[in-house]
């Protein structure tokens, strides 16, 4: 089957806030180029990508974009719980030993308190990441199938235009090759009239004639 490599797709599609969007090209190229422009915070998507494209498409220069839009808390710090209470009782501990041999410590801020491991975590679990990738990948399969069917369409119409080329030819071929076969008599009777007064030794022979205007 005959594909072009000159296409367009284009998607959309949201999930818990997250809204999204594809856009997929393609134009000629010797072999397959592919230029991919993915937002952060999608890490694993690009592999995954990369993989199906060279899978469905054997050739062309193709770009494919995607804009992610997530809801403004969810990469908003939130305390851990069990972080936090992990924490306090550390900085207890501490300081009741620093009391014990006479020491004062200074307070802690909460900033501090913060930076301590376990006492943060990132709105968005990396669960949540993981599910969304899912989501954009079922997204991206139907949006692939659209841009590899407009590909053979546009080859199944340019497979059109090349054959009635090629039939245009044919008629002209065997157009000329009448012409020719009709005006053959014409011609060697032209050409003996000729070589009637020419000398006999110069008289070209009737297939060294027709070799001759061949």
């Amino acid at each position: 089957m005959l594909r072009s490599m000159t296409a367009f797709a284009s998607a959309e599609g949201a999930r818990e806030g997250a809204r999204w969007s594809w856009e997929m090209r393609g134009v000629n190229g010797k072999g397959l180029d592919l230029r991919l422009r993915l937002p952060e915070g999608t890490q694993g998507l690009e592999a995954a990508l990369r993989e199906r494209l060279s899978k469905a498409l054997a050739r062309g220069n193709v770009s494919l974009s995607l804009r992610l839009e997530r809801p403004r808390d969810s990469n908003a710090p939130a305390i851990s719980e069990a972080g936090l209470a992990a924490a306090l009782a550390a900085l207890a501990e501490i300081e009741a030993r620093a009391a014990a041999r006479g020491l004062a410590l200074a307070p802690v801020s909460a900033a501090e308190v913060m930076a301590m491991r376990g006492v943060s975590e990132s709105g968005g679990g990396a669960g949540d990441d993981g599910a969304l990738a899912a989501v954009l990948l079922s997204g991206f399969d139907d949006l692939l199938a659209g841009f590899v069917k407009m590909r053979e369409s546009e080859g199944a119409a340019l497979a059109r235009v090349l054959a009635g080329q090629l039939d245009e030819i044919a008629r002209l071929i065997e157009e000329a090759e009448g012409a020719a076969r009709a005006r053959q008599p014409e011609i060697e009777r032209a050409l003996g009239r000729r070589s009637r007064g020419w000398p006999r030794s110069a008289q070209p022979s009737p297939s060294g004639l027709r070799r001759n205007w061949r």
